[in-house]
């Protein structure tokens, strides 16, 4: 995770790099579990699609681009459907379903980074662009207090749980951990908000909150798509944490949240 973390603060250019790297991981992955209910999704066409989007809004996100060039996306979702004519498979529709599922789930919340790139922080990039006015901070922020999240709630969890928030998908998870890492991320938010920029420190604090409410649901979103297929982990690159969206389930819930939150206030 230090490695995402420094890839989103280097430098503009592997801002947008770790973010496609992360989109591309969780959205293969995706496919990859779906398949083992013996239904094929169109990965190529879902890919491509998914990266477009991620491309074309960091263009816009920079001013590269007006917002009208979105419209060239609409072509895709056609190219995808039309596609499945030829792929020749027996339940075409779930293929398709999963295709564009794919697409909304891991895909579209990872287009909204470069957004946030270009919404304003005090922190800048350990490698500064000179052509471009922008800034890791809200990303940097937004995964401090996930992480804060994860880890108290873990900490508090495994410590006093008791009481199981939802035992028939995550029988691990209990009320005192959620609670627990409620706690931490607020705590955290308090320490860090000055440094995050932005949005003050109750802005930052209410985020803290908003994290820990969401990022519970995208987690136990994948366990559910976990359970309903019968997989373990959604991947293994990433020895002892399964995979990329393994690591990242509660992002793709939790920064549309985020970000739009921080869009209202700041």
């Amino acid at each position: 995770m230090i490695f995402i973390l420094g890839g989103f603060w280097l430098h503009p250019a592997t801002f947008f790099l770790t973010g496609l790297l992360l989109l591309i991981g969780t959205q293969y992955e995706y496919y990859q579990m779906i398949k083992t209910a013996d239904i094929r999704p169109g990965v190529t066409c879902g890919i491509i699609t998914g990266a477009s989007i991620y491309i074309v809004s960091t263009l816009v996100a920079a001013g590269f681009l007006e917002e009208k060039w979105f419209l060239v996306l609409i072509p895709l979702f056609s190219i995808v459907m039309i596609a499945e004519l030829y792929r020749k498979q027996d339940k075409p529709f779930d293929s398709l379903a999963h295709t564009f599922f794919a697409v909304i789930y891991t895909a579209i919340p990872f287009s909204l980074f470069p957004f946030a790139a270009f919404s304003g922080s005090n922190l800048d990039f350990i490698l500064p662009s000179s052509k471009l006015i922008s800034s890791p901070g809200i990303i940097i922020g937004f995964f401090l207090l996930l992480w804060a999240n994860d880890t108290g709630a873990y900490l508090t969890g495994v410590t006093f749980g008791r009481h199981r928030l939802m035992e028939r998908i995550s029988p691990k998870k209990s009320w005192e951990g959620f609670f627990g890492g409620v706690v931490i991320a607020m705590l955290a938010a308090w320490l860090l908000s000055g440094w995050f920029g932005v949005i003050g420190t109750s802005g930052w604090i209410i985020v803290a909150v908003i994290i820990s409410v969401t990022g519970t649901f995208g987690d136990l979103v994948e366990s559910m798509l976990k359970r309903s297929i019968g997989v373990k982990d959604s991947g293994a690159v990433m020895p002892g944490h399964g995979g990329f969206l393994d690591r990242f389930d509660s992002t793709v819930i939790s920064f549309p949240f985020v970000y739009l939150f921080i869009s209202f206030i700041g």
